[in-house]
């Protein structure tokens, strides 16, 4: 099992886990969004590996990150039980949003969910990319460091314009990739170069949002919705301005789009 370093950016009401995309940390891509979440949710997120607040790791697969984030979840939710058994009702729902990478894990989650009782994906499916493009990325990292995929993220990141619109965000998830350790970056690529979930996705037992971008060029809207024909009773929801980090891009929309999925998966 992996080690993964968590943040708490508060908030009250039931539990939600959410989770970056490679190359950024939670901080930075979660952090807009979050606001117009803690008012309905207590917010955690999660770095992946030698990302934001993790320390660095190498030779985990996907399903690791799951196991951990059920086992974290569990122990949270048990502590807000405990915290909550008072005056207070205790908070009976535990929620996932991840993006991409995060989302991938989010499937893995899906098909065996622990204590989640219901999952978002956003700009990711069960199977990201060419393995044989993820070995050649994870080689270059190892080589050059992460700084060599500056150019491209911005390319493959953002719709047209955010960049000019909201520079302090963009500049902010760009250098928490230059910061990500490229040991890590390399490992987390090659972790998803291995993962396939979309035999499995039938047996998935919570309610589950598909969420893509519509400018995303890594995960195209096609792809996202092979992933959620593949589940039953899947919600696909697109967002409009967005490419590849939906919460950075439109994060109003983002938390109006989680929060309308996971009440209406308690009524």
């Amino acid at each position: 099992m992996v080690e993964l370093t968590c943040t708490d950016f508060g908030g009250t009401g039931d539990l939600l886990i959410v989770g970056p995309s490679l190359g950024t940390s939670v901080e930075a891509l979660w952090g807009a969004c979050v606001q117009h979440l803690t008012p309905s949710f207590r917010v955690v997120g999660w770095d992946l590996p030698g990302h934001g607040r993790s320390a660095p790791a190498v030779g985990f697969e996907l399903a690791d990150l799951a196991d951990t984030l059920r086992k974290i979840t569990a122990e949270l939710s048990a502590a807000d039980s405990f915290r909550k058994s008072g005056s207070e009702l205790a908070a009976s729902n535990c929620w996932y949003a991840g993006v991409s990478v995060a989302g991938a894990v989010g499937f893995a989650l899906a098909i065996d969910p622990g204590p989640f009782a219901g999952i978002a994906t956003l700009a990711a499916a069960a199977k990201i990319g060419d393995a044989a493009a993820w070995y050649e990325r994870a080689d270059l990292v190892r080589t050059a460091s992460t700084s060599a995929l500056i150019a491209g993220s911005v390319e493959r990141w953002f719709a047209p314009g955010f960049t000019d619109r909201d520079p302090r965000t963009a500049a902010g998830l760009l250098e928490s990739l230059t910061d990500a350790d490229a040991r890590s970056y390399a490992a987390t690529c090659e972790a998803l170069a291995r993962f396939d979930g979309r035999e499995r996705l039938g047996t998935a037992t919570v309610p589950v949002l598909v969420a893509a971008g519509r400018h995303d060029r890594v995960v195209p809207i096609e792809l996202a919705r092979d992933s959620a024909d593949r589940l039953p009773g899947a919600t696909s929801y697109v967002f409009e301005g967005s490419a590849h980090l939906p919460p950075a891009e439109e994060p109003a929309a983002v938390a109006g789009v989680l929060t309308d999925f996971f009440q209406r998966g308690v009524r």
